[in-house]
């Protein structure tokens, strides 16, 4: 299938700790259109029937701090398609990067999934005992920077012109990215959002 839609650089890829964004990113990247050259087998953690993590993560105490300035070097050939810059905390800098991606042309996800129930699905697929990335920085706050993180969020898509909350289908994903993904899994409870310039 020939994709008819012009892809961005770089994605900027943000969820809450247990958002299942992990998920949904490998399920992009897998279509073959994203870049995957920052896959090695140290940024990888799998977890029984869990997707796991897989390729660079940006966040405090992380491998790559969050900053959207230099995130390129994670990659070994950033001209294979677009990266997919994955960081929990894009979720606390949302308005500066709406005023990044007006000048780079790149694109932001927002991925949606409630506090309680991302806060449960992060211990069930690990807890701190995940060995990639590192989340020592959500040491005794993993709840509380779920909850601000969802309430960034929230607030930046309330507070925007023109951009709604949809779920993540098969549908959506031939609309925004011109792909298709077979079989899409049934996504009940995350909503996502496309920003793009």
């Amino acid at each position: 299938m020939v994709n008819k839609i012009k892809l961005p650089t770089r994605l900027y890829f943000t969820g809450v700790p247990g958002s299942k964004w992990s998920g949904i990113a490998q399920l992009l990247e897998n279509t073959g259109l994203f870049n995957i050259t920052d896959r090695t087998p140290e940024r990888e953690y799998n977890h029984n029937q869990y997707s796991g993590h897989k390729g660079a993560y940006f966040g405090t105490g992380m491998e790559f701090e969050a900053d959207f300035t230099c995130t390129d070097q994670a990659w070994s050939d950033p001209t294979k398609g677009t990266m997919i810059v994955k960081s929990h905390e894009w979720a606390n800098q949302l308005d500066m990067l709406t005023e990044h991606i007006h000048e780079s042309e790149d694109w932001i996800m927002l991925i949606l999934r409630s506090t309680n129930e991302s806060h449960l699905w992060w211990y069930e697929a690990g807890g701190f005992d995940i060995t990639y990335p590192n989340y020592d920085y959500y040491k005794n706050t993993m709840y509380s920077k779920i909850a601000e993180q969802n309430d960034n969020i929230r607030n930046y898509v309330s507070n925007a012109n023109h951009i709604e909350w949809e779920y993540f289908t098969n549908d959506w994903v031939y609309k925004n990215f011109g792909i298709e993904i077979m079989p899409c899994p049934k996504f009940k409870d995350i909503r996502v959002v496309l920003i793009k310039v």
